[in-house]
């Protein structure tokens, strides 16, 4: 019988793989971002409305992931306005989420060092 793990505990898991990163904060409570991974205060990963996983990603990065099936536009507030690098991965795709966590810890990173300039 197949063990199944629920989006908290996967959730957890990508949470410790960056555990001891510099720079790199897990937040938990309520509201926007508050289950997320951040890099010096920016949210790069999330787990959204308790069971959605989200990452930030370059726009052109999340366009060919909804072209390819593997999520949809992240929409906070579900009124049809969504966030462009911004995506919420597929059902059945958990295995994506710490590769895309990944993907998006290194977009942060970038986005970090330019804005330093």
């Amino acid at each position: 019988m197949a063990m199944t793990t629920t989006s908290a505990e996967r959730y957890a898991a990508v949470v410790k793989a960056f555990a001891g990163r510099r720079g790199v904060s897990a937040e938990s409570g309520l509201g926007f971002g508050s289950s997320a991974l951040k890099i010096d205060n920016r949210i790069f990963a999330m787990l959204a409305s308790g069971d959605r996983f989200v990452v930030k990603l370059p726009r052109r990065r999340v366009d060919a992931l909804v072209a390819a099936g593997e999520g949809e536009r992240f929409d906070p507030r579900r009124n049809g306005k969504v966030m462009k690098e911004w995506i919420v991965v597929g059902p059945g795709l958990e295995a994506r989420w710490l590769p895309l966590a990944h993907e998006a810890f290194e977009f942060a990173a970038t986005v970090r060092s330019r804005s330093r300039d």
